[in-house]
């Protein structure tokens, strides 16, 4: 063979070879994407269920809180507030606004249930209530599901950004768009866990 044709053999073969790396490194950013997306859709799911339970524990306690109506009518509009900023970070999962969105609406939310759960204990018909009881023992079991889908959410985006920063894959990340996903984090650590309960 001539060596012309070897350099362009030679050369071939280096094509193929980066366009596999290429390709490799792509299909790999895409899992990942999809993975913290994935992980956010958990989240999405727990969220409408807390969000489907509120409305049953305001109307349980407004037949007992009659005189807390303010602080009623401030969980509804926390919830509306929370399912608005939850559908938009479900439709961007890892969009840094939506998801500073999310973490806003939800600190909002978890301060007017903790300011009705405060007034509860000032009630003991509502305390002894058997609905309310388990209203809120199933807030609580969904507010833990919400913290490990949250928890596992930020381990997949934190993968997913790892990955696309590493070299060469920050070069394809860069040319093909992939994005930065933001975590879904809280400033005020009292709302990483579960509200407290008392009965």
């Amino acid at each position: 063979m001539s060596p012309l044709v070897l350099v362009i053999l030679a050369l071939f073969g280096l094509g193929i070879i980066a366009a596999a790396l290429v390709a490799s490194v792509y299909n790999g950013l895409v899992t990942a994407r999809n993975r913290f997306q994935n992980a956010f859709s958990q989240i999405d799911v727990a969220l409408k269920r807390r969000y489907d339970l509120i409305p049953n524990l305001v109307e349980t306690a407004k037949a007992y809180l009659a005189h807390e109506r303010e602080t009623l009518e401030a969980v509804m509009a926390a919830r509306s507030g929370a399912v608005s900023a939850s559908s938009r970070a479900a439709a961007a999962p890892g969009d840094p606004a939506a998801m500073a969105g999310l973490a806003g609406a939800e600190r909002g939310l978890t301060g007017a249930l903790g300011r009705l759960f405060a007034v509860s204990e000032a009630y003991p018909n509502l305390k002894a209530d058997t609905t309310m009881a388990s209203l809120m023992e199933e807030l609580t079991s969904t507010e833990n599901r919400i913290g490990f889908a949250r928890q596992a959410y930020n381990d997949q985006a934190t993968d997913y950004n790892t990955k696309a920063e590493r070299f060469p894959a920050n070069l394809i990340a860069g040319t093909f768009n992939f994005k930065r996903a933001a975590l879904l984090e809280f400033a005020d650590e009292d709302l990483q866990k579960a509200p407290k309960v008392k009965f």
